[in-house]
């Protein structure tokens, strides 16, 4: 075994895979880039090293600066992680050369899963099931276009490098293809410097189920059972479970021989994945090999109680496989949700900011456990555009897949983040979507669902708006007490008796009121006409911001976090968020309407990568304008609005911040008045 192993990796897989190494008493490195000093990933090993600056084409895809960091530290091997140097079979050679082992597959089997277009022709010849589709290297947009057209619409446009989402178009008509195409080749070009493309077929209600394969050097391969995948948003997997619900003893054997036969064909060392897409009648057909661990390789240790870092470096070692085939068994259930600091009533925008405040449900045994979380990100740590918005996964385990539902659900309840938008709310609504619940899984579901999973902002409870009024009483209260003299007391003391105290939140695009009345902790609360008797408890968080509070409204009881910072408040019930903000009414007058209906704004940080329009051009609402890119992906800023173009304010290149007004479109009428 390894003595010292050096983490070319960032966030919760190094933090994972540093756990595993201390565990086995080897010695762990990190390597960070200048925004990533004083991350997690770095207090969790023997040593660091810094290797460039923030981008990751500056410091984490740096092969030069891995390698030299490895060597001046004396690491015996390296272990890429996912992601950024994971799957490049050049660093995996340069490795060693340098006579440093890489904790992976040989660069050669890299090199032909590299190519989802090869990788494809390769398992045809080795009779691996393959989508009908175009998997050659001509790259003629008018080729491409022409098979297409040959295989029938839908077709799904894929890059032939690289995985995550990035690079991926479903095209439904002839028309929409050569945009497609572009935008498609633009975003696999930025995120894997290839922008070659393969054409398949577009499979209805399709299931994405991978299979967990482990080869060793003594030619020795097997499978790790399944992983139901299904349910996703940009193709981007959100919950990840195992054994796939409805699997078949007879199709997980049959899945599990062609993934294996798929690793033999590359004479395959290491963790891998083979992942393959599922037709509601069973049919499966072979979609990429990811060589390396993949993120959702947590649930697959929760069935089986292995540790899947710690085989991966057992095997890089030299060491045979632990376990034969007929050796391996699962036990129970086991789901897994990606906290991202995203925006899903944005479009799933990734939301950048400071993690103000992070409570996750208590974590237990680390395999087999009810609840574990992996994550490599702390309270006070920010999200940024350089890398990727996840924050934590969140796994569960059950004796079946009702109880880790539940589980998951109520896990959920008391995941609680402040100072950037999450997805934790809608995660929740999964959960508990009929359609999930009933194991109905296809990768259209979160589509087929969005009127229930993404719905219209409702207002603020009367439970939520008396909770964020008791915040903000009991820090008044709390500064008031700093005072000796009681004319600077901001609480209702008067000297003649009570007076109401009268709270504004901001809730959506209204204001609400709430008159407060009434001494200590039992108060009247009158919200829009409605009068409520509220007696409340509270307890402060050791964690900055929160407070617990007990609340008890005509003789109901409810427990609740609520945080705030400033003017900002957050209320965490046991089933939904809510977001209010404290006003004062001559500030909100003054503000009156400074804004600009017309101006089309950034939805996060990012560049400009295309300008379809100039200023005097008529649009249309619904017409693209310009292309952001942010965290390697494209995002198109559409016109709400018919009109015309006034001005616009950046061009290809331009790097942008959050909120900024990127151009303007006016309606005709005004348009020609102003002129």
């Amino acid at each position: 075994m390894f003595h010292t192993l050096l983490i070319a990796n960032r966030g919760e897989i190094a933090c994972r895979v540093a756990a595993t190494a201390r565990r086995l008493g080897i010695k762990t490195v990190a390597v960070y880039s200048d925004v990533d000093a004083n991350a997690k990933h770095v207090a969790s090993c023997d040593a660091a090293v810094r290797v460039g600056a923030a981008p990751a084409r500056e410091s984490y895809l740096l092969s030069d600066a891995i390698l030299r960091a490895a060597l001046e530290t004396g690491a015996q091997a390296v272990h890429p992680g996912y992601g950024f140097l994971s799957e490049n079979e050049a660093f995996a050679e340069a490795c060693v050369k340098a006579g440093i082992v890489f904790v992976g597959p040989p660069a050669s089997a890299i090199a032909a899963m590299g190519s989802k277009s090869a990788a494809k022709t390769l398992m045809d010849k080795a009779g691996v099931p393959l989508v009908p589709g175009y998997h050659g290297e001509q790259q003629d947009p008018n080729f491409l276009l022409q098979q297409a057209d040959s295989i029938g619409y839908p077709v799904l446009i894929k890059a032939s490098s690289g995985g995550g989402g990035k690079g991926m178009r479903v095209v439904t008509s002839r028309d929409a293809f050569q945009d497609a195409l572009g935008s498609c080749k633009r975003e696999a070009l930025s995120s894997f410097g290839d922008d070659k493309v393969l054409i398949e077929r577009y499979l209805q209600k399709p299931r994405h189920i991978e299979i967990q394969v482990f080869a060793d050097q003594h030619g020795n391969c097997i499978y790790l059972f399944e992983r139901d995948c299904s349910v996703q948003r940009r193709h981007q997997k959100v919950i990840e479970e195992a054994p796939a619900p409805g699997m078949t003893a007879a199709r997980r054997q049959a899945m599990g021989e062609a993934a294996v036969a798929a690793a033999k064909a590359v004479n395959y060392v290491g963790a891998g994945t083979v992942e393959f897409i599922v037709e509601p009648d069973g049919r499966f057909y072979f979609m990429e090999m990811n060589t390396r661990l993949q993120v959702e390789h947590p649930v697959t240790e929760m069935i089986t109680g292995l540790d899947l870092v710690e085989w991966q470096l057992r095997i890089a070692a030299g060491q045979p496989l632990p376990l034969t085939q007929e050796q391996l068994q699962f036990k129970g259930h086991s789901i897994e949700v990606r906290i991202y600091a995203e925006n899903p009533d944005n479009g799933f925008l990734p939301s950048v900011g400071t993690l103000q405040y992070l409570d996750f449900p208590e974590s237990t045994a680390f395999l087999n456990g009810p609840v574990r979380i992996d994550g490599g990100i702390r309270a006070g740590d920010a999200i940024s555009t350089y890398y990727d918005p996840m924050i934590a996964k969140l796994i569960v385990h059950g004796e079946d897949r009702d109880q880790a539902r539940a589980r998951m659900v109520q896990a959920l309840e008391h995941t609680r983040i402040v100072g950037v938008h999450t997805n934790v709310a809608f995660l929740r609504r999964l959960m508990t979507n009929q359609a999930f619940a009933e194991g109905d899984l296809d990768t259209g579901l979160i589509e087929q669902h969005r009127d229930t999973l993404l719905p219209a902002a409702v207002r603020a409870t009367d439970q939520a708006l008396v909770l964020a009024t008791i915040a903000v009483l009991t820090e008044q209260g709390a500064q008031s007490r700093l005072w000796s003299d009681p004319w600077r007391d901001q609480s209702t003391w008067r000297l003649a008796g009570l007076a109401a105290r009268q709270v504004m939140l901001v809730d959506g695009e209204s204001v609400r009121t709430i008159l407060v009345t009434g001494d200590g902790h039992t108060r009247t609360f009158e919200l829009e006409g409605r009068k409520l008797l509220v007696s409340w408890t509270t307890q402060s968080d050791p964690q900055a911001l929160a407070m617990q509070v007990c609340l008890s409204i005509l003789g109901q009881q409810h427990q609740a976090t609520v945080l705030r910072d400033g003017t900002a408040i957050q209320v965490f019930e046991p089933s939904r968020q809510t977001s209010l903000i404290l006003t004062d009414p001559l500030a909100q007058a003054e503000q009156g309407t400074h804004t600009n209906a017309g101006g089309m704004t950034a939805p996060m940080p990012g560049k400009v990568i295309a300008v379809y329009v100039k200023s005097g051009a008529s649009v249309k609402r619904g017409d693209a304008l310009l292309v952001m890119e942010a965290m390697k992906m494209e995002h198109t800023i559409s016109a709400a609005t018919d009109g015309v173009v006034g001005e616009v304010y950046f061009a290809v290149g331009d790097q942008v911040a959050e909120g900024v007004e990127l151009l303007s479109v006016q309606s005709e009428q005004n348009f020609n008045v102003a002129s």
